[in-house]
């Protein structure tokens, strides 16, 4: 029998696995399904709300509509929800350069924070004279996970001198080895902060975490929660933009920072994007629940052949990453160029290492996607260093996502025969 018959035994015996797993998926969908169409019913979007505007986008009706829904979908009391995002590493650098002021003390309490921004902050060996400690002298601390657990007595003890402006938790492991931090471990946390301290903004990076779990961060107690609209909520329908959510006077310092002092969430052209958002936001229930049936299926393909992954397929998710420890730059570099292979654009493409803004080793990053960078549609990548994981995310339908798993395995089947 050859590697390929193989192969499809093996997936076959991996989905017959998985099924339970599945039907868990469809239900955390159905659940959310509901509640992005109670929104969209609740707010009343019209027809009209489609319709765009340019250069200032005064008052926009369309663009506030977006806005009032996605409120209304993280149950919380205002939105910024802008195009003008780049990316999640912008609205993250927005959020905390509009709230933070000189001398204030930002601590995270999940260890560093993503590598982009470690540079935002001005802690990774990436150095920028914009960073919020260089041009702005935050003081930053931070305090690690034990054993992928909150460390509350550190945290409760450090927060009791009520001179901390801004707590920050990253929900998503990033490009470190750590287990993401599910809504009820975060919840636990606020409560505990919020018995000795009552001021501190409570900051949720929510990056590939939307729509995983039945509630979100907002609902549990956080003041504000920041994502990318390339990643879950765009469905994969969106063509960039990202979102703050939270306390209504941290929004609109948030959208003084984005536009200017005095004018915030007034002006903001959609440039014909409204349709594609809310088009987004009404599949992404569903596309997040073909990311994790991906995820799950790569999972438990993966370790039979004998690959360490994280989460195991049977563990519970609070994000769409999934962690394939390769073991060496060869198998990392093989394994996403195979992600690349199976991709619907540029699957001709050997994608390699390279230099990154805000990172601070090399990184290679396969992504075949419509939309540039976009990390719901099935993506892989990695830092060139130990001990060589890739993070894989997304896949916009579970069998085109199950067909660029299938790709990615064969070529390292292929390398090993």
């Amino acid at each position: 029998m050859n590697n390929y018959e193989t192969m499809l035994e093996l997936s076959n015996e991996v989905e017959e696995e998985i099924s339970p797993i599945f039907k868990q998926i469809d239900k955390t969908c159905e659940i959310n399904s509901t509640k992005v169409i109670e929104a969209f019913q609740k707010c009343n979007l019209q027809t009209s709300h489609f319709n765009t505007s340019t250069g200032y986008g005064i008052d926009e009706p369309g663009r506030n509509k977006i806005e009032e829904i996605y409120a209304e979908v993280f149950k919380a009391e205002d939105a910024l929800v802008r195009t003008q995002f780049i990316s999640g590493t912008h609205a993250l650098s927005v959020a905390l350069s509009g709230i933070l002021r000189p001398q204030d003390t930002m601590l995270s309490i999940s260890g560093a924070p993503y590598d982009t921004l470690q540079t935002i902050i001005g802690i990774g060996k990436e150095k920028s004279k914009s960073s919020l400690i260089e041009a702005y002298g935050i003081k930053y601390e931070q305090i690690e996970l034990v054993e992928n657990e909150f460390d509350t007595k550190k945290i409760v003890e450090r927060l009791e001198k009520n001179d901390v402006k801004l707590v920050e938790i990253q929900r998503s492991r990033g490009y470190s080895s750590r287990k993401s931090l599910t809504i009820k471990k975060i919840e636990e946390i606020i409560k505990a902060i919020r018995n000795v301290n009552k001021t501190a903004i409570i900051m949720v990076d929510n990056c590939y975490g939307e729509l995983v779990e039945e509630k979100e961060p907002i609902e549990v107690g956080a003041d504000l929660a920041v994502g990318s609209l390339m990643k879950n909520l765009g469905g994969g329908i969106a063509t960039s933009g990202g979102y703050i959510v939270g306390k209504k006077n941290l929004v609109e310092l948030c959208a003084e920072r984005l536009t200017a002092p005095g004018i915030g969430k007034e002006i903001g052209p959609s440039l014909n994007q409204n349709t594609n958002l809310l088009k987004g936001l009404f599949f992404a229930p569903s596309v997040v629940a073909s990311s994790l049936k991906t995820a799950v299926y790569a999972s438990r393909l993966l370790e039979k052949l004998g690959y360490k992954v994280d989460p195991l397929y049977n563990e519970p998710r609070t994000d769409i990453v999934q962690t394939i420890c390769m073991g060496s730059a060869e198998d990392l570099v093989e394994f996403c160029q195979g992600i690349q292979a199976g991709s619907p654009i540029d699957s001709n493409v050997l994608p390699e290492p390279g230099e990154m803004g805000g990172y601070e080793d090399k990184v290679i990053m396969a992504a075949g996607t419509f939309t540039e960078g976009s990390t719901i549609e099935l993506s892989c990548d990695g830092p060139l260093r130990e001990p060589y994981n890739a993070y894989m995310q997304g896949g916009l339908t579970y069998p085109y996502g199950k067909y660029g798993i299938l790709k990615a395995c064969k070529r390292l089947k292929r390398k090993e025969g």
